[in-house]
């Protein structure tokens, strides 16, 4: 025990004693040692001074003539100002009893006269740490209990929100995609009991269409949390559902989990579908006639054009042009999604396909001032080539319209374990981080003044994407902002 105490524990102690020569060595020896000493000699008056300001511990004599001690403390602990406060006895007296009277009323040690003053020290130390400890223990209680009735509040309004959310949910453990809870919306949806899901893992269920899937688990644990991925997911019937899946990272009891919120779009997909492709025949025929008159005008064959008639006729051609490719574009893509345009794979050479693609582009570069390097890997592969040339064009022709003049654009190879890796790269603008997945939608681009501007139709990368997919690999980007970006294609060897 340190001798000097008052460097770590100074507090305020209240000595009630009738003797007031026991009170004056008791003040001395506890003021040397730093603690704030009130002293009184009678029971009543240290009554109203340790209800008037409670002080830390109190050192209380038995023996008096007014009141004694024992009915001093049995008022204290019955008032609760002065209940926890901790009351150590003094007496001359050494009866076993009083000691034993001591404890039963409240008291928490017993010192006797005369006085040694180790003794005294020691034990005040011991009780004022205990009662700090005490306190400190019982405002953590609180909190706890505060704590935990929050959490409780929380969870409540979680189960509450979990159980009649319209949307289905599941949870999930993150390492074996193990269900270990589902909403009512999840089983409608799916067509499966709650028997027949919990404890049932992703792959014994054969729950979700391979490929969209794994592209999002790998965005998942790449970003730690997942939002509106498109994905295909199998009932327990076998139909095919499309939806939106959002997922963010949760823990319970310790155990990396999922939760995951789908939104299904199979009904809005088939209307957007099929409202796409009856807008797209309609406007095909039109167009294709208009653009025959604009190019029969632009002969001259029906009469003569001044200088600004024929800028206006050219003018109009492009729109017209542009329109047919747009409609091309989405007749293209929705005949790739529903499997009516089979990818022709044969053998073919990737640096071949590169190079192609980098030839048919360079004319494009040159007039923008773009320099293209091409490093190619000389690797076979079981593809479509006309498919793959496409995707490659597509990616340059992006590149180059986003890059400003004197800037450089690469497109790479390289064989990564059991696939090919083709990469486009680029010293353009950039793009913002929460658009990097929206892209490769339909009709998503990073500014809407984009398609004016640049004369694109927001479908070239939705193509890639498709044509990317059937073939069993998978396409993504990533982008600084004003560095530049860098798309990926990872394509089975």
């Amino acid at each position: 025990m340190p001798e000097d105490i008052s460097n770590i524990f100074k507090a305020d102690i209240l000595a009630i004693d009738d003797t007031p020569e026991n009170l004056a060595l008791l003040s001395q020896m506890l003021k040397e040692k730093g603690y704030k000493v009130r002293s009184v000699t009678k029971a009543s008056t240290g009554l109203r001074g340790a209800q008037a300001a409670p002080p830390d511990l109190i050192l209380l004599d038995v023996k008096m003539p007014e009141m004694d001690g024992f009915e001093v403390c049995q008022h204290l602990k019955a008032d609760d100002r002065t209940r926890d406060i901790p009351v150590i006895f003094i007496s001359a007296l050494g009866d076993v009893l009083d000691k034993v009277k001591a404890f039963e009323v409240g008291g928490v040690d017993y010192i006797t006269k005369p006085f040694q003053v180790e003794e005294v020290l020691a034990r005040l130390q011991t009780h004022l740490t205990i009662q700090r400890l005490q306190t400190q223990l019982q405002a953590q209680n609180t909190q706890l209990q505060q704590e935990i009735a929050q959490r409780a509040a929380a969870e409540e309004k979680f189960a509450k929100a979990f159980r009649a959310s319209p949307h289905p949910i599941a949870i999930a453990t993150l390492a074996e995609e193990r269900f270990l809870d589902i909403n009512q919306s999840f089983l409608r949806m799916s067509g499966y009991t709650l028997e027949e899901i919990i404890n049932q893992t992703v792959a014994d269920l054969n729950l979700w269409v391979t490929g969209n899937y794994t592209q999002a688990m790998q965005l998942l644990l790449k970003n730690g949390s997942l939002h509106n991925q498109e994905c295909q997911l199998r009932t327990k019937t076998g139909e095919i559902r499309t939806v939106l899946l959002s997922i963010e990272l949760i823990e319970l009891a310790g155990v990396k989990c999922t939760l995951n919120i789908i939104n299904d779009i199979t009904e809005r997909k088939r209307l957007e579908d099929e409202f796409i492709s009856l807008v797209s025949h309609e406007l095909r025929t039109p167009m294709n006639s208009i653009i025959g008159a604009l190019d029969l005008l632009g002969t001259q064959q029906l009469g003569t054009l001044t200088a600004k008639g024929q800028q206006v006729i050219s003018i109009a051609i492009n729109n017209t042009e542009r329109l047919i490719r747009l409609v091309n574009d989405i007749l293209d893509l929705e005949r790739m999604k529903s499997g009516k345009i089979a990818m022709q794979k044969v053998k073919c050479n990737t640096a071949q396909l590169m190079l192609q693609a980098a030839e048919a582009m360079q004319q494009m570069a040159e007039t923008a001032q773009i320099t293209l390097i091409v490093e190619p890997t000389n690797i076979d592969l079981w593809a479509d080539p006309d498919r793959i040339l496409q995707t490659l064009t597509n990616l340059l022709s992006n590149a180059i319209k986003f890059s400003e003049p004197g800037k450089t654009i690469w497109l790479r190879s390289s064989l990564q374990s059991d696939h090919l890796q083709i990469t486009v790269q680029d010293q353009g603008r950039g793009i913002p981080t929460d658009k990097l997945q929206l892209i490769f939608e339909r009709f998503q681009q990073v500014d809407a003044s984009d398609s004016r501007k640049k004369g694109g139709t927001g479908l070239g990368l939705s193509i890639c994407r498709s044509i990317i997919e059937q073939h069993h690999g998978n396409i993504w980007v990533e982008s600084i902002l004003g560095q530049g970006s860098t798309f990926y294609i990872n394509l089975p060897c």
